[in-house]
C-alpha cells in the first residue's frame, strides 16, 4: 500500500517518526519519506541514522504553526502522519498558550494544508490523555482529535480522509515511568517511588504503535479512531520487576496524573467495535458513502469502556521483566 507513495511525517525526528521511517523502508518501497520538524540538529542525526537510504528521505525544516510552510511541504504528498505536538504535561501546564498554538492551531493548519494540497490520507496520533482530560495537554489533544474527525466533513468531493490512532506512553519513552525508574537504579537507588499503589498502565511497544498507524492507513475511510488491544500492568509490579524486593514508598499522585490510562470511555461505547487485535471508535456523524464499519468486528456492549484498570489481559512480574529486555531507552 505504501509502495511508490510520498509520505510526510510531522514531528518526524521524534521516536515515532524514526521508528515509522525504519519500518516503511524495511517493508515497502516508498517514493519518498519527508521528515518535517523544527530541530535541525535532530534532522542531522536522523540523516546519519538513515544514511543507507538517502535517496528516499527528504528533510524539511518547518513548524506546524506555519501553514504556508506546510503547504509547500505537502506538495505531491499522498499520506501525512501527524506526530508533532508539545507533549510534556508540566510544560503544557506552564506554557498553555504555546501548547494551544502547536497542538490545536497546528492541527488545524495540517488539516487545511492537506485539504488544499491534495493529500489522500491523514493519520493523527492521539493519546489516552485526550480521553476525559485532566490536564491541559490532554485538553489540547481532545480538541485536536475533534478537529481531525470533523475535517472529513469539509472534504467535499476531494479524495481524502482523516483518522486517528490513540495509544498511551510507549514503553521506554521519555517522561514515562520506566526510564524514570531506570534512572533511579542507574544512580544506585534502592527504592522506587510509587505515586499510588492502585496505579496501572498499558504496555505498548513502538513497533505496535507503528503497525497500528499502518493499519489505519490501510483501512480508514474517515473519522475512525484506532486503538490497540494491549496488556496492562501494575506500577508496583513494574517496580518489583526492575528491582526485586525494593522499597516502594507511596508518594502521592502528581498534578494532572490519572490512576489508569483510558482508551475508550463509556460515552463512546455506542460507536465502538472490537476486532481481533484492536478497537475502532467510529464517528457519530456520516459525511459520505465511503464511511463503513469493517464487517469482521463486533459492536461492544453499551456501557463498555477500555482502560488499563479494567483490562482482561495483564502482565505478571516475570512478563514485565522479560519485556524490559526489549526496551530502548532514549
Amino acid at each position: 500500500m505504501l509502495n511508490n507513495k510520498s509520505i510526510l511525517i510531522t514531528g518526524g525526528t521524534g521516536s515515532f517518526g524514526r521508528a515509522f521511517t525504519k519500518y516503511v523502508l524495511e517493508h515497502y518501497e516508498p517514493k519518498k519519506i519527508i521528515i518535517y520538524s523544527r530541530d535541525e540538529f535532530k534532522q542531522f542525526k536522523m540523516q546519519n541514522e538513515f544514511s543507507a537510504s538517502p535517496s528516499k528521505l527528504r528533510f524539511f525544516i518547518g513548524d506546524v504553526r506555519d501553514k504556508e510552510r506546510l503547504c509547500r511541504a505537502f506538495e505531491g504528498v499522498d499520506y501525512v502522519i501527524h506526530a508533532a505536538a508539545l507533549k510534556q504535561v508540566p510544560t503544557c501546564e506552564y506554557n498553555p498558550a504555546e501548547a494551544i498554538k502547536t497542538n490545536i492551531h497546528g492541527a488545524q493548519n495540517v488539516i487545511d494544508a492537506a485539504l488544499d494540497m491534495g493529500v489522500k490520507k491523514v493519520v493523527a496520533l492521539s493519546t489516552d490523555k485526550a480521553v476525559n482530560p485532566v490536564n491541559l495537554y490532554g485538553g489540547t489533544k481532545l480538541v485536536s482529535d475533534k478537529l481531525f474527525i470533523a475535517a472529513n466533513a469539509y472534504a467535499g468531493a476531494k479524495d481524502i480522509c482523516f483518522s486517528i490512532v490513540r495509544y498511551g506512553n510507549v514503553a521506554g519513552s521519555r517522561g514515562s515511568v520506566i526510564p524514570f525508574f531506570h534512572d533511579i537504579l542507574q544512580k544506585g537507588g534502592t527504592e522506587l517511588p510509587i505515586t499510588d499503589y492502585r496505579m496501572t498502565r498499558f504496555w505498548i511497544s513502538m513497533q505496535q504503535g507503528v503497525e497500528l498507524v499502518v493499519k489505519a492507513l490501510e483501512e480508514a475511510r474517515g473519522g475512525e479512531t484506532f486503538i490497540s488491544k494491549i496488556p496492562s500492568f501494575k506500577i508496583t509490579d513494574l517496580a518489583e520487576a526492575m528491582l526485586p524486593g525494593c522499597g516502594k514508598p507511596e508518594v502521592g499522585i502528581r498534578v494532572g496524573e490519572k490512576l489508569h490510562e483510558i482508551m475508550v470511555p463509556v460515552e463512546d461505547s455506542l460507536n465502538t467495535y472490537e476486532y481481533d487485535r484492536h478497537f475502532i471508535v467510529y464517528p457519530q456523524m456520516v459525511w459520505s458513502e465511503n464511511r463503513r464499519v469493517i464487517p469482521t468486528g463486533r459492536k461492544v456492549p453499551e456501557g463498555f469502556s477500555y482502560s488499563s484498570g479494567n483490562n482482561t489481559e495483564w502482565l505478571s512480574v516475570e512478563d514485565i521483566r522479560r519485556l524490559l529486555g526489549t526496551v530502548h531507552f532514549e
